[in-house]
Formats: structure tokens, sequence, C-alpha cells
């Protein structure tokens, strides 16, 4: 039987969380250095290396039968292929990006402006949507530096910290799209029972290590006084564990919480007689 074949970035931002992630599924990979495709010792995968703008082609043909690859770049190439997952990592924007000592304060200010874009479609439908005419002038990288050479009056890029814009004295103006990694599959692979069974377990483990990814667990000797307040206080995914302990007057609670929650909540537990707390990783996790 033939293996999955996926398609992921061969270097840059998306290459380590990819494999990351996939590593997260309990794939064991072996290190690829200059290799274009490997294949994983304990699942029926492959792995194809690519350059990020050539994935989406290479899905749509039935090179690859899935990728992973930021949606910005799916959109932008308007590839014939399905987003099945997103992923919740390599977040980005693709923003407006005007000069430090300039402002926009209505979207109505780019009529008859000038952008540089490495995204001319995805700026052109954004525009059109606003009904703003504006020239749109490609450029294939280093976009920031278009408006210090008098090339644009404004950018539009993809923009993570906004380091690269501030180096540049450019700073952030309105939003044009939101982006992350996505599971994208070629509209091929259904006609393969095969590799359909496949990915369907990937999506189940790739599921499974996310969910871990966003949740710790708790643990904690409570007061059996303070028991209730601190289970009104845990945002528990599930009701939590209450166990009892040698000691009469306590009780261990075991729960499951996401991630952002615990340093919020972490005094109220301890003002409400939690003692002894522990934070855990959880590796993988099925709801």
């Amino acid at each position: 039987m033939e293996n999955l074949k996926l398609a992921i970035q061969k270097k840059g931002r998306l290459t380590e969380k990819s494999l990351q992630l996939l590593k997260n599924c309990g794939l064991e990979i072996e290190s690829y250095s200059e290799r274009l495709m490997i294949t994983v010792r304990n699942f029926p995968l492959d792995i194809l290396f690519l350059r990020d703008d050539d994935i989406p082609e290479y899905v749509q043909d039935g090179v690859a039968d899935i990728g992973i690859i930021g949606k910005n770049v799916v959109v932008e190439k308007s590839a014939n292929v399905s987003i099945i997952k997103n992923l919740g990592f390599s977040k980005c924007e693709l923003l407006i990006g005007i000069p430090e000592n300039k402002d926009l304060n209505d979207l109505a200010e780019l009529e008859g402006s000038t952008i540089a874009t490495s995204y001319p479609k995805i700026l052109s439908e954004f525009l059109s949507e606003n009904k703003i005419k504006a020239k749109i002038v490609e450029i294939s990288g280093s976009v920031e530096i278009t408006t210090s050479l008098g090339v644009a009056d404004y950018i539009c890029d993809i923009v993570s910290t906004g380091n690269t814009l501030r180096m540049n004295h450019l700073k952030k103006s309105f939003s044009v799209f939101k982006s992350e990694a996505v599971l994208i599959a070629s509209e091929r692979i259904d006609a393969d029972q095969n590799k359909t069974s496949i990915l369907a377990d990937l999506l189940k483990r790739i599921s499974s290590a996310l969910n871990a990814r966003y949740s710790k667990y708790i643990m904690m000797n409570v007061k059996k006084d303070g028991l209730a307040k601190v289970l009104q206080i845990i945002p528990s995914l599930k009701s939590p564990t209450v166990l009892s302990l040698a000691s009469e007057d306590l009780v261990a609670v075991h729960a499951v919480i996401p991630s952002d929650t615990f340093w919020k909540i972490s005094d109220d537990l301890k003002e409400a007689g939690a003692s002894g707390i522990l934070l855990l990783p959880i590796e993988n996790m099925i709801l």
C-alpha cells in the first residue's frame, strides 16, 4: 500500500513547528538535513520538503496528498485544495504598513494610492470589497523598502511582531487578512480508500496533540471547607477529580484547564485554601 504524502516547508518559520506537531503525534522522524523526502519510521507517511509557494500546487496536482502551509499562501495561490484543519500556530496578519510619520484614519484614504505587496490577489479583493481604487505594485521580496525608495506610498505585507516594519520606519495600519498554519488536502485523495484511512488516523492524532498543547493538568491539595469555592474557580474542561487524602481535612483536586488561565486563577486558588499546586504539561488528549 502506498504511503500518504505530506508536503511541508523546506526551510522557514513553518518548518520546525510543523515537524514538532508531527512528533507530538507520536511520529518518529529522522533528521532530514538537505533531503527532499523522508519516510516516517512508525507511520505510513512520506514527508516532502518544498518551497512554501509550491506546496498548494503540488497538493492540487496530487504530487502530495496533503500539506501544511500558511492560509495566506493557499488563498493567494487560488489552488484547488481543501483546508481540512486549522493548526493554530504561525499566526500572523496581512497588514497595510504606512510610513511612521503618516496616519491613516479611514480606509477611504487609500484611494488613489500606490501599494506594494507580495499578495496582489488578497489585497485586490480587499480593496474591491471596500470599494477602493488603488494601484498595486507586485513585489517578490523586501516589500518594506519600497516606501523609502519611492516605489509605493504604502505596503501590504505579512506581519507577526512588527519588528521588520519598525526597522524600515513603518508602522501598522489596517488589517487585510488573518492567517495561520493550515492542513490542506488534494481533492483526489477521496478516490483512494487507503490514503483516506491513513489521513483520518493522522487527523485524530493532530487533534489530540493540539488539544493537549492548549491545556495543562493541574493538581493541588485543598482544605475541605474551601473545596466548593475552589471548584467554582477552576475552568475545567471536564468535572474535576476529587480524591481523599491521609489527612482528613484535605482532599486532592485534579483537573485539565486551558493553558492561559493558570496565572489568572493561581492567587484565587491559594486564597480559597489550595496548596501544593502543580501544573503539568499534557502530551496528548482525546476529548
